[in-house]
């Protein structure tokens, strides 16, 4: 039994019809062509797959697509705007805060709802935000500093 849900993705109308078990990580890179979400460990633990439902994080590899009908989700292509990427994406650039690519869509988007929650967190704040995701790469330093350089960027 398919569900026609109506959502917005990035700030664009959306309309499809899924499957109930259809997952949103699923649904975002498969039915929509959205790749930049990734799924890391499939049980919703590692936080490769965070995207942003209605300015919260949710783990997308196991949050059902119908979950998501009239919500706003925003993912990592939808944090940049007319050409020029989010002050984040950009620090996560400049301060090497990614590696292998495969965790930063997630950590990206967990980091861009923690300065939408608190513009400029300590680095306690930080640590204790990012807790939920993982990565085997960098050794977490510049990913922190990335943060904090994105967050002194913030008027």
């Amino acid at each position: 039994m398919e569900q026609t849900i109506r959502l917005q993705v990035n700030g664009e109308a959306r309309e499809a019809t899924v499957r109930p078990r259809r997952l949103l990580v699923d649904f975002l890179r498969y039915d929509l062509g959205l790749t930049g979400t990734k799924e890391g460990c499939s049980v919703g633990v590692c936080g490769a797959c965070t995207v942003l439902m209605d300015g919260n994080m949710v783990a997308s590899c196991i949050t059902p697509a119908v979950f998501a009908a009239g919500a706003e989700i925003t993912t990592i292509e939808g944090l940049a705007q007319d050409g020029h990427l989010d002050p984040l994406q950009q620090a996560f650039i400049d301060y090497g805060g990614f590696q292998c690519g495969i965790c930063t869509p997630g950590q990206i988007m967990a980091a861009r709802a923690l300065l939408d929650t608190n513009p400029h967190p300590s680095e306690a704040e930080i640590k204790e935000w990012m807790m939920g995701n993982l990565c085997r790469c960098t050794g977490y330093y510049k990913i922190i500093e990335s943060i904090e350089a994105a967050a002194e960027a913030t008027p």
